[in-house]
């Protein structure tokens, strides 16, 4: 199975499967209930039937939503990682080029050991069981 792109993380609607899906599951549900899902759905962001596929399928004690906030964290930290690597990259050709180490370089450094802490946080959160 192909992993997830990272423009898909997100995305409201599945991937699409080799000669589609053919089989309707129909779910009877009182009003009451009716009701608090459309209010758990609304809460995740997500569509009822979604709300129900991904609650079936999910591994014990977990929430898709979680996922996708998780996943959503972990975008983000991969583009300050991104940014984060641009400044080191320009702190180092500076002081290549004049031999000087730049004053804001601490603060690039200690940037850089916040995001690797929040890294780490969410790489625990994976693996939380």
């Amino acid at each position: 199975m192909a992993e997830p792109k990272a423009a898909r993380l997100g995305k409201s609607r599945r991937d699409s499967t080799p000669g589609g899906r053919t089989r309707r599951v129909e779910v009877y549900v009182t009003e009451a209930e009716k009701a608090a899902l459309v209010v758990r759905a609304s809460q995740a962001n997500v569509s009822v039937p979604r709300l129900l596929f991904e609650g079936a399928f999910a591994a014990a004690g977990e929430a898709a939503h979680d996922r996708r906030n998780l996943a959503a964290e972990l975008l983000g930290i991969r583009t300050l990682l991104g940014a984060v690597s641009n400044n080191v990259n320009q702190i180092a050709r500076h002081a290549n080029a004049t031999g000087e180490f730049p004053d804001d370089a601490a603060a690039a450094v200690a940037v850089a050991r916040r995001l690797m802490a929040r890294i780490d946080e969410a790489v625990v959160a994976v693996m939380r069981p």
